[in-house]
C-alpha cells in the first residue's frame, strides 16, 4: 500500500499540437481510406457543423474538432487563393 504521507508523483503526457493543415491533412486521408470522396464530407461538415460527416477510422471526427470550422474555412481559402490568383 502506498504511504499516503508522501507526496504522489505521476506524468502527464500531453498530445502534440497540430496546425489546421496537419488536421486537414489527416482527416482528408482517412476519409480516403474508407472510400468516401473527402471534399464532399469536408464541406459537408464545413456548412453543417455534422461531425458525423466525417468517419472516426483513424481518430479523424475527434481530430477535426480540434479545429474552428471558420478556422478551416480560411486556410483552404488561403492555399486556394495562394495556388491558383496570386
Amino acid at each position: 500500500m502506498n504511504d499516503l504521507g508522501n507526496t504522489q508523483y505521476f506524468n502527464v503526457v500531453t498530445e502534440k499540437k497540430l496546425s489546421v493543415r496537419e488536421i486537414i491533412a489527416l482527416v482528408y486521408e482517412a476519409l480516403k481510406e474508407k472510400g468516401y470522396n473527402p471534399v464532399n464530407q469536408m464541406v459537408g461538415y464545413i456548412m453543417s457543423g455534422d461531425p458525423t460527416y466525417i468517419t472516426s477510422h483513424k481518430n479523424a471526427r475527434s481530430l477535426i474538432r480540434k479545429a474552428e470550422r471558420d478556422e478551416i474555412l480560411e486556410v483552404l481559402l488561403q492555399d486556394y487563393i495562394k495556388n491558383n490568383l496570386a
